[in-house]
């Protein structure tokens, strides 16, 4: 009876080991999109097709949240080459009439971020990343008229091969950097 048991316990264990799911993913489907990197190349979302990845959405003259922001981006760039996890970041502007490729260049870099899995996008109007912020990502951008700072989400979005946002996180502060970690880990498997 008791080596049934521990059989029993064994089975069960790799079972579990064997069948790790994200908990509560959001599971929203990512729209097409097109734009230009820091590098003045073009950029598309199916260039993303079979990869995994995290988003944020940044601008460089931001005053409060964004500087932060794009520097625990590039924390937690490096703690996924730590680990050997092979993920690809993307920041997007919200403010592209003043966010040129050679201004997001300067800014990302100011910032620690490493171009070799990091791309930061620009190239499209106001209206179309509000658009694609809030159906794609479910999060707001908003430029007022007359204004210099943008309105928008804070979080850090991770992304699957397919393009579907399984999950996101704070991206400003108190950054869940080992619970992204896992989540890309199982999201990879």
């Amino acid at each position: 009876m008791k080596k049934l048991m521990i059989g029993i316990f064994f089975t069960l264990f790799l079972a579990a080991c064997g069948q790790q799911e994200l908990e509560d993913p959001v599971n929203w489907e990512t729209g097409s999109f097109e734009a230009t990197t820091q590098d003045e190349e073009s950029w598309s979302m199916e260039e993303m097709e079979g990869k995994v990845w995290i988003a944020d959405f940044v601008f460089t003259s931001c005053n409060t949240v964004c500087p932060p922001m794009t520097r625990n981006m590039a924390q937690l760039q490096s703690k996924m080459k730590e680990e050997g996890i092979d993920v690809e970041f993307v920041s997007f502007s919200v403010d592209p009439g003043v966010d040129n490729p050679a201004t997001l260049k300067t800014f990302a870099e100011k910032q620690g971020a490493d171009f070799s899995n990091w791309n930061f996008l620009t190239g499209y109007d106001q209206e179309t990343i509000e658009t694609f912020a809030e159906e794609s990502f479910h999060i707001i951008v908003d430029k007022p008229e007359g204004e210099e700072q943008v309105m928008h989400g804070t979080q850090f979005f991770l992304v699957d091969e397919e393009g579907t946002v399984k999950q996101y996180y704070s991206g400003d502060k108190d950054v869940p950097y080992e619970q992204i970690i896992e989540d890309t880990k199982i999201v990879q498997n």
